[in-house]
């Protein structure tokens, strides 16, 4: 039995007031910053348990899609919902308080207590690999608030409630991610690399996991400061600091683009719902998948998502902003003159010839899917006639916006709530994106070299006949390089929760949150006929959802609470809120 998985799911009871007989006692009863001295810190055991909480703060699936959080794909412009999510049209207000804020200070005073106890250790060297997924946790947190708000206080040891440092002013940005830098490379020299790392103890952060991490930080925050005309020879160090992480991850051998043959282009659908049991045509489970390099761990005994992740996610309305990225099948846009594009005539006829991503992210109006209800679930994985009459029937795209999600839904007969797939905290395929793109900005230019290591790795994953992105292609069809690096990753990491982070950090959300939220492409087209409804609201002949956005600059940070602001007049409030 893995005991991250037991020990996560014994920590996860706790938090909801359950009891659990096989948890650990002491795990059961106490966060780790109410331990009793007296009861605990003695051994290495009792430090693994402990750091076993850190594993609680990590993404998940409640937190990407529609339910509003900061990283969540509705604070964007890639999918809609009935409700106008202020942060994405940008009329977001102050509020009194943010669990977003408070709960990030309460993990780090955790960590800090964590680490104060392990500094009077006796046998250091036991617990060095705790002690450094605590310091990769504590840059984890701090990079999620500096993303959110941008300057934060910097704690580094646990403070009581009277200590002065805590009505101490914010540390400047610049402080902020080099304290994350230094905790991550402290933590890579202790981390074991993925092949050290036994069976039962696998999902705990390996050295790759935080060297993937540092290139994502030092990627955000090089592009972050280049955008916004920052100093050069920081940027660049901090580009230079992404390259080499990245790199360090790619060249280690230890993972791999999740691409087994047997399942050919599906894989780019069953990654995501990948279990134990039966969850794909080929009955491969968990091991088959090497392009995880930390994830969110699940199991459908063990530890279920208990979120609907499912019903939730299948049929969830994607823009056409979105539909229109996906490149066709000879790698041009969908705008290019010879691109081959069959148009919008009928509700089939733009996912025609394209990226083969397009059909295994999104619904098509017609064809077969599956869910986990009884009735709408596999019978046999082979989408035969006795699949098919159990299935949810052929998809009707007269509802939403006319586009429709299907990633993270699964296709097994499961109740809802008790899936058991990994949600990937990060993933190879998005080192390889970060390392392209870092060389790119630190350059202005990337080799063809590069590009074949990193990005037409994950462009061919499933669509082997592509012509690959070079820089005779991109001249040729007169591409411009970055926006088709820029269109690669939006792709690839759709409802990962990057999309409204990439658009703040590359300073083009004030360009693209504007725009109207739009649906199909209805006037002159068989949607006319199908979808009657909204003839109300076709606007230059496309569906239009949502009118009248703006972005401010204010918006690229979020404002500190007001209550904090009470609690410590010293911190001052973001520029424009």
């Amino acid at each position: 039995m893995n005991t991250l998985y037991k020990n996560i799911a014994c920590f996860s009871l706790f938090i909801a007031g359950l009891a659990f007989s096989g948890c650990n006692k002491m795990l059961d009863l106490k966060p780790i910053n109410e331990i009793s001295d007296a009861d605990y810190w003695k051994t290495a055991d009792q430090y693994e348990l402990a750091a076993n909480e850190f594993y609680t703060y990590l993404r998940t699936f409640n937190q990407i899609g529609v339910v509003d959080a900061p990283h969540a794909e509705i604070r964007g412009d890639l999918i809609a919902a009935n409700d106008r999510n202020p942060y994405s049209n940008g009329t977001n207000t102050n509020t009194n308080s943010d669990n977003n804020y408070s709960d990030a200070f309460k993990r780090i005073r955790a960590i800090n207590y964590f680490l104060d106890k392990a500094a009077s250790y006796v046998h250091p060297d036991e617990i060095a690999s705790y002690v450094a997924e605590a310091k990769f946790f504590r840059a984890y947190v701090y990079f999620d608030l500096l993303q959110m708000y941008g300057e934060v206080q910097l704690f580094d040891k646990p403070l009581t409630i009277e200590a002065p440092e805590l009505q101490g002013t914010q540390n400047t940005r610049a402080e902020v991610v080099d304290f994350i830098i230094r905790d991550l490379e402290e933590a890579i020299l202790s981390l074991p690399y993925e092949n050290e790392i036994t069976s039962n103890q696998k999902g705990r952060v390996s050295k790759g996991a935080a060297q993937a991490f540092l290139g994502r930080v030092a990627l955000y925050e090089g592009s972050w400061q280049k955008f916004r005309n920052g100093d050069a020879t920081r940027y660049n160090s901090l580009l230079d600091l992404a390259i080499t992480n990245s790199n360090a991850v790619i060249e280690s051998g230890y993972y791999q683009l999740f691409a087994p043959t047997v399942l050919g282009d599906s894989a780019q659908k069953y990654l995501f719902i990948l279990e134990n049991e039966q969850s794909n045509p080929a009955n491969l489970s968990k091991t088959a998948n090497k392009e995880y390099i930390l994830s969110n761990r699940y199991d459908s005994q063990l530890r279920q998502i208990r979120y609907n992740v499912t019903h939730t996610y299948l049929g969830l309305q994607i823009t056409k902003k979105f539909a229109d990225m996906f490149l066709m099948a000879n790698g041009l846009p969908i705008d290019r003159t010879g691109s081959g594009f069959n148009g919008y005539g009928t509700t089939r006829s733009e996912y025609t010839n394209r990226d083969n991503r397009m059909r295994y992210m999104m619904m098509i109006d017609g064809d077969y899917y599956w869910d986990n209800e009884a009735p709408s679930s596999r019978v046999n994985w082979l989408s035969d006639a006795a699949d098919r009459v159990n299935s949810r029937g052929r998809h009707n795209g007269a509802m939403g916006t006319g586009y429709a999600n299907q990633k993270w839904a699964t296709e097994r007969r499961v109740d809802d709530n008790a899936e058991g797939y990994d949600y990937p905290v990060i993933r190879y395929a998005e080192v390889l994106l970060n390392y392209a793109e870092a060389v790119y900005e630190r350059n202005d230019a990337i080799s063809d070299a590069d590009l074949d290591k990193s990005l037409n790795l994950v462009r061919q994953r499933v669509n082997k006949n592509m012509p690959k992105l070079s820089n005779a292609f991109v001249s040729v069809n007169s591409l411009n390089l970055r926006a088709e690096l820029r269109r690669e990753r939006t792709v690839e990491l759709f409802m990962e929760g990057f999309r409204i982070d990439d658009l703040k950090r590359w300073k083009i959300a004030e360009i693209e949150l504007p725009k109207p939220l739009e649906g199909i492409t209805w006037a002159g087209t068989d949607w006319e006929k199908k979808y009657p409804a909204i003839s109300d609201r076709i606007q230059n002949g496309v569906f239009t959802l949502e009118t009248a956005r703006q972005w401010n600059e204010r918006n690229y940070l979020l404002p500190i609470p007001n209550q904090e602001l009470q609690l410590n007049p010293n911190l001052k409030q973001n520029p424009g809120w």
